[in-house]
């Protein structure tokens, strides 16, 4: 079965006040990420896995896609770990991803 998260969501799934901006917003980072349908409906267990490591996925301010980050306080075990997850993740569901240089975020610009 293959659910598709509309907009609206996904917000909600990922801890977001539903209004006109976020829906916006969430509606240009959809149309921005490759094959985004393909892979959306693994989002919220994917946050939920990246929670237990002190990670998310949130929207970027700067940037039409979600990105995936890693408190900058977390342990040094945390992060070996949240870099880790998501290398699993980036692998299992072929998502193309793009490193932000010296930090622990990542930028989901879609699938292969």
């Amino acid at each position: 079965m293959h659910l598709e998260l509309t907009p609206e969501a996904l917000l909600a799934q990922l801890g977001y006040t539903q209004n006109e901006q976020t829906v916006k917003q969430m509606n240009d980072i959809i149309a921005h990420t490759d094959n985004f349908h393909a892979f959306s409906q693994h989002i919220p267990s994917f946050n939920d896995a990246l929670a237990v490591e002190k990670g998310y996925i949130a929207m970027s301010n700067t940037q039409p896609y979600l990105k995936i980050k890693c408190d900058e306080d977390s342990s040094a075990d945390n992060l070996s770990a949240f870099t880790a997850l998501v290398k699993h993740w980036e692998e299992k569901y072929k998502l193309n991803l793009k490193k932000v240089e010296q930090k622990h975020t990542y930028y989901l610009l879609g699938q292969h």
